[in-house]
């Protein structure tokens, strides 16, 4: 056994009963072996340092709930009594707006720079905006202006501002050490070998495209096995569905949490189980503290009343951003005023198990949809099967080009996802994924699935690569149809939520197509209700287009393998 190993048997950060701890308003930081003297001495400074930003200037200790000083306490004493090695390297806290995030990170990086032992140390305060980093910086500087210790010792005297580049330098005679605070960017990290690194609110710096590679800098930095420092995530909620960096990091944190995945890594999650999250027991006054822990402190009740109830009046889109800022709940599928009726069941209709192969097997009949774009757009297939008891199942697969991430990178992250996960494939020319789609029908019409008549349902617009592959496989009109779009998508439009909600209608629970119906917004068009690719905007919804058109082929009660009518393929006695 390494001594890495050791060490993280000895320091399991995991706390497999964390919803029991939230729900009893108990600490979500597990007994840990803590340097009780390193501990002890960081907290004692941390409280005695002052808020410069509350009327008399009280110190932290006296304003602060008991999570903090736990934080304090586990990123500050987590060094191994054995090998005098530090033993958690990151933290991730997750908890809503107006906990006192950016004060606490100031007052975490203040600490960390007077007790640095490593000489001539680098700290970096990431914020995600220029305005973040200002209030960041402000508020380390108040700190240091307005604390005088219990030792008579001023922190002016012991410090310098630089309000120009926002660097604050401790001016110890032997062990200087220096705090920068950055708006998030790649070029400010790259190289750096900064010794403790705090990023406040990561769903915003991680959505930028150089994330990815600023974590991989960063981890770089802290991985030497000398190394005291530490890395500290403080975030809300994403406004937005987790994706990109974001969903890799809070998926780390809940596998770490959860007992899943062993790391030098402590989370400390103020979420609500999923159910209570998805039943809207968030909602309920009696579990807001639950997940702010500084209610009735920095957090006033009155306020997320008063915010919860101009957001219920305002639509759903408002219901959701209060949800995520405040109580942190993930946004999810179908948590905006004009979404699609099938979203509020979508997730409920959800199951693992419903993959091509697993449809191929088990159904008597498949229909094909198709919506195709052009080189800045998805492409995307549905095979939707039907069994034996007319449950219907789906699933997905869609095409993208390199251009689409130059074209729409806002949706860059989330797609890269997507191609992670199997289900969206990058290739490089139109002629590439019409084949790959084509060998996908194929596949269907070999397995002995697909009508022959309207088996394959396309939308007409910019098909003609995908026509030519088809037919090179024999795979021909009438075979192949083209589908109505618009208002001519009623009947699937109207009729895949009625399915959804009476079961009948199960999917992959493919993040991608998940993502697609998020996305779908539903608008009334003379005495139609229609979704259309111009009211999603960026944000894509080919992949569920493409279930429509399977749909209204499947609508038609389609028979796999059989032409014409039963005179045409029946033999007839004329007498």
């Amino acid at each position: 056994m390494t001594i890495a190993t050791e060490i993280r048997d000895r320091w399991a950060t995991a706390v497999p009963d964390w919803e029991a701890r939230i729900l009893a308003g108990q600490s979500l930081i597990p007994d840990l072996p803590l340097d009780a003297e390193r501990a002890e001495r960081a907290l004692r400074l941390f409280r005695q340092l002052r808020v410069p930003d509350i009327p008399g200037l009280p110190t932290y200790g006296e304003v602060c709930a008991p999570f903090v000083f736990d934080l304090v306490k586990a990123i500050f004493g987590a060094f191994d009594g054995e090998t005098g090695l530090r033993a958690i390297r990151e933290y991730f806290l997750l908890i809503p707006k107006k906990n006192g995030k950016t004060s606490i990170a100031a007052a975490i990086m203040v600490v960390a720079l007077i007790l640095n032992e490593r000489p001539s140390a680098e700290a970096l305060l990431i914020a995600p905006t220029i305005a973040i980093a200002e209030r960041s910086y402000v508020q380390a500087k108040g700190i240091i202006r307005a604390t005088i210790l219990e030792s008579g010792i001023r922190l002016d005297d012991v410090f310098s501002t630089h309000d120009h580049i926002k660097t604050i330098r401790y001016l110890h005679p032997t062990i200087p050490s220096e705090l920068q605070i950055k708006a998030a960017d790649a070029e400010v990290i790259t190289g750096s070998k900064a010794s403790y690194v705090l990023i406040d609110e990561t769903h915003v710096f991680a959505s930028r495209p150089s994330a990815k590679g600023v974590f991989l800098e960063i981890r770089g930095g802290l991985s030497h096995p000398q190394n005291t420092g530490f890395l500290l995530q403080i975030t809300t909620q994403s406004k937005t569905p987790p994706a990109g960096v974001f969903r890799a990091e809070l998926a780390a944190a809940r596998d770490v949490r959860d007992g899943r995945k062993a790391a030098p890594l402590l989370a400390v999650l103020y979420e609500l189980p999923r159910t209570m999250q998805s039943d809207g027991s968030w909602r309920d006054p009696a579990t807001w503290g639950l997940v702010n822990p500084h209610l009735n402190r920095s957090v006033d009740a009155q306020f997320l009343a008063e915010e919860l109830d101009k957001a219920e009046s305002d639509g759903e889109d408002a219901l959701a951003l209060v949800a995520s800022q405040h109580f942190n709940v993930e946004i999810g599928v179908g948590q905006n005023a004009d979404a699609w009726p099938g979203a509020r069941h979508w997730v409920a209709a959800g199951r693992d198990w419903v993959t091509l192969d697993h449809i191929l097997a088990n159904c008597e009949v498949c229909t094909i949809g198709g919506d195709w774009g052009g080189a800045d757009d998805l492409a995307a297939l549905c095979v939707l099967g039907r069994t034996a008891d007319k449950r219907w199942l789906a699933w997905v697969r869609a095409w993208a080009r390199p251009s689409v991430f130059r074209a729409r990178p806002k949706i860059a992250p989330t797609l890269r996802d997507f191609v992670a996960d199997g289900d969206l494939r990058i290739v490089e020319t139109g002629e590439e994924q019409a084949a790959e789609a084509a060998d996908f029908c194929l596949q269907v019409h070999e397995a002995g699935l697909l009508p022959e008549i309207g088996g394959i349902g396309l939308d007409a617009a910019g098909i003609d690569l995908l026509l030519d592959a088809l037919a090179t496989r024999g795979l021909v009109p009438p075979q192949v149809v083209p589908v109505g779009q618009g208002w001519k998508l009623q009947s699937a439009v109207s009729g895949v939520p009625l399915r959804l909600e009476a079961g009948s209608l199960l999917h992959g629970n493919q993040r991608l197509l998940n993502w697609a119906v998020g996305n779908a917004k539903q608008r009334l068009k003379g005495s139609n209700y229609v979704i259309e690719k111009e009211l999603a905007g960026a944000a894509k919804i080919d992949p569920l287009i493409a279930l429509f058109n399977a749909a209204m082929r499947m609508r038609e009660n389609p028979t796999a393998g059989v032409v014409g009518s039963y005179i045409d393929r029946e033999p007839v006695l004329v007498l």
